[in-house]
């Protein structure tokens, strides 16, 4: 055998022994997986704040941008010179504003909510009762309903372990913590927020340096197309939610909700994880009427809202939302249930807009080897 031979033969157990070696790197590497998460748990606990604040200055920078917009349009040259500094003053001002207003008017009204609860506690009980009667009354189980809701609390009491306390302490104590974290975040979206344009430059040179032309061309393009979705889904996310919390407040004030001040912000904070939010917001709500007071007026409370939400969903959100996320419903699910396994309650608010650019990509790989296979069909019937 010639060493040409040789070598050609070996070549063949090259791909063999990347195998061989890709298995031995995997099978050590996972017994050091404990080691690696440990790493990226003490990474993120340093870098979360910064990711939060991050976070916290791309939801703030919409409003800034719209004010930089107006003042960019003054003849007065210091105001000019400084637009970005005074939009960022302006949005923070408002949001001081916004808080200032709740602290005189909606948290107190929240207050007065929990005091009415714990004072009427005992009426409440009486209802959830009466509910519950009502309910075994319609013979939906096949047992009732307090021996289904015991059954499932005792089985939580039983599964109950000491390290789940120690857990619910170790959440108590670090509340200190979280909110030294929220004080940093917030710190760090301000300096986001005055230095965007030169953050946006520095990573947009990084990725132009060290990748390739085509890859940085498409990334960038990506990158926008997907910061336009995210903006366009936040900003038409809160005008929704604005008004249907506030056509839920009137009708629950209407019907003679006691706490209808509160349920009607809770459903319009929930109104931005798209179809379960509403759902479980809407569910709550009725659940409270029925409970502080009729099972009769939890029916007409459900009903209210099942008009509002249908209003909503069919009339206001095609309207605002236009034809960028023109998903069909079984796309929202897949989308919402991937995006909470993968990042919670933050990612069913983003998956939406995450959903939109892959759909995108995949419409262009599409219509690339659409035209590529008929360019090639056309070629073929010339010979």
């Amino acid at each position: 055998m010639t060493k040409s031979q040789i070598f050609e033969k070996l070549k063949t157990l090259v791909p063999y022994f990347l195998v061989g070696l890709a298995l031995i790197i995997a099978f050590r590497v996972s017994g050091s997986l404990y080691v690696i998460g440990d790493f990226v748990q003490a990474v993120w606990a340093i870098l979360s704040p910064f990711f939060y604040g991050f976070l916290i200055a791309y939801i703030i920078n919409i409003p800034v941008g719209f004010f930089q917009k107006l003042y960019s349009q003054s003849t007065n040259s210091f105001i000019l010179k400084k637009q970005r500094g005074f939009a960022l003053l302006t949005t923070f001002l408002i949001i001081l504003g916004i808080l200032a207003a709740a602290s005189a008017f909606v948290f107190p009204a929240i207050i007065s909510s929990i005091g009415e609860l714990q004072e009427n506690w005992g009426t409440y009980m009486e209802g959830i009762n009466a509910a519950i009667a009502n309910i075994n009354a319609l013979e939906l189980f096949e047992n009732d309903v307090v021996e289904i809701a015991t059954g499932a609390v005792m089985g939580w009491l039983s599964d109950f372990q000491f390290e789940n306390l120690q857990q619910i302490v170790g959440t108590i104590t670090g509340v200190g913590t979280t909110v030294f974290g929220a004080f940093v975040a917030l710190i760090a979206s301000i300096y986001i927020l005055l230095d965007k344009d030169r953050i946006k430059a520095l990573a947009n040179k990084l990725l132009r340096v060290f990748t390739p032309h085509d890859f940085w061309q498409g990334a960038v393009a990506a990158g926008k197309r997907l910061n336009g979705y995210f903006r366009q889904y936040i900003r038409t996310q809160t005008v929704d939610g604005l008004i249907l919390g506030t056509a839920a407040t009137i009708a629950l004030y209407f019907i003679g909700s006691p706490f209808f001040l509160i349920l009607g912000i809770m459903l319009g904070v929930v109104n931005y994880i798209p179809i379960f939010g509403s759902l479980v917001g809407t569910t709550v709500a009725v659940i409270v009427v029925m409970i502080t007071q009729e099972f009769t007026t939890g029916l007409i409370a459900a009903a209210v809202l099942f008009v509002i939400q249908q209003l909503d969903a069919n009339v206001l959100q095609p309207r605002l939302m236009g034809d960028s996320f023109s998903f069909s419903p079984l796309l929202v699910i897949i989308s919402i249930t991937v995006g909470s396994a993968l990042a919670g309650i933050l990612g069913m608010i983003m998956a939406i807009p995450m959903a939109a650019i892959l759909k995108d990509v995949f419409d262009e790989i599409v219509d690339f080897y659409d035209r590529r296979k008929s360019v090639k069909q056309r070629r073929e019937g010339e010979i």
